[in-house]
């Protein structure tokens, strides 16, 4: 509803999408507050299947119209949420590959994470894969809709799991909370794994990583890399004591909703901004140079810039420059430039 601007008549009153997500967090609040026996919540953490920015936003002013401080409300994806839960497990179950299978009323999804453990940090990749077999549940009622829903799995975990080694699979949504229609698909997930069925893995694995920010030191000294999180390192070129070099800006595997950054600096030289983006696959680095072109023509070193960084999402960075000038010698202009770059 928050995305269509929607809205929903109940008892006689109009709610938009955003009054009834005040409401559904601030009753859901209420269960904890009751038994801990406080107003104050440490630390908010929700997390959706798909990281929306502007539902991003309508989820801050949520935590602003229930005084919770927007620095303890964090908001991640369901594939984060995956990994937070996965690392709490024992280190045994998580050795190889880990897959999830998804099970929920409109749709079935596949998951999968591996540890990768390298010369510096160690990362952890994860991605998600809606199956285009989805099916509705209620075929689930009868003893020939569930034979074919058995089916339908099978052949997703035949394709699926197969020529890859598994630590662990595990079963999530409301379509596992019963398995007796399925024993065809848990003949074949069983073979060789360990499976485990966890209804609520999501929200579990979101509450891991909210007490993880009461520590001192995190319990994941990992590198994620998942929906959410960048794929990419950001680095300006920039000229400190006489030394060129380049200051990261945003790091692989940065909340991208909550890396932002704001920066000034004094312009030398040729009359542009130039950082290098570097993916994962360091094959495909690039440079991007932003001209100041319609800053106003100064002397070298007589330009001072505010440079602001922020992310739409995990793939699109946003730069804004403004003119600062050069204290009354050289006056502020208002020249503004947008630079939208594509990670």
């Amino acid at each position: 509803m928050v995305l269509k601007d929607g809205t929903s008549t109940i008892g006689g009153v109009c709610y938009t999408g955003s009054r009834l997500i005040k409401l559904f967090i601030e009753k859901m609040l209420q269960y904890p507050k009751k038994e801990f026996l406080t107003e104050q919540v440490a630390q908010l953490v929700i997390t959706l299947q798909e990281v929306d920015a502007r539902l991003l936003d309508t989820l801050m002013y949520c935590a602003d119209y229930l005084e919770i401080p927007r620095e303890r409300v964090h908001v991640i994806s369901h594939t984060e949420s995956f990994i937070y839960y996965v690392l709490s497990q024992k280190k045994e179950l998580w050795t190889n590959q880990v897959g999830l299978f998804e099970l929920s009323s409109d749709r079935l999804c596949y998951y999968e994470m591996k540890v990768q453990r390298g010369m510096r940090r160690n990362m952890v990749q994860a991605e998600a894969q809606n199956q285009e077999e989805a099916f509705n549940l209620d075929i689930l009622d009868s003893p020939s809709g569930s034979k074919l829903a058995d089916k339908i799995l099978s052949a997703c975990a035949e394709k699926l799991l197969s020529r890859k080694l598994f630590s662990t699979v595990l079963l999530t949504g409301k379509g596992f909370e019963r398995q007796d229609w399925a024993a065809g698909f848990m003949k074949l997930a069983c073979n060789r794994r360990k499976v485990f069925v966890e209804t609520h893995l999501f929200s579990k694995g979101a509450a891991y990583k909210g007490a993880d920010y009461l520590h001192d030191e995190t319990s994941y000294p990992y590198i994620f890399i998942c929906e959410g999180r960048l794929k990419a390192e950001v680095s300006l070129k920039i000229t400190k004591r006489g030394r060129e070099g380049q200051l990261v800006v945003a790091s692989y595997g940065d909340n991208w909703y909550e890396s932002k950054s704001s920066m000034d600096f004094i312009v030398d030289g040729p009359g542009e901004v130039e950082f290098t983006v570097t993916p994962l696959d360091t094959k495909k680095k690039k440079l991007v140079r932003i001209p100041l072109s319609d800053f106003p023509k100064r002397p070298p070193r007589t330009t001072r810039i505010e440079m602001n960084m922020g992310f739409t999402d995990e793939e699109t960075m946003v730069m804004v420059i403004k003119d600062k000038g050069f204290g009354e010698l050289f006056p502020a202009s208002e020249a503004v430039i947008r630079q939208e770059v594509k990670l």
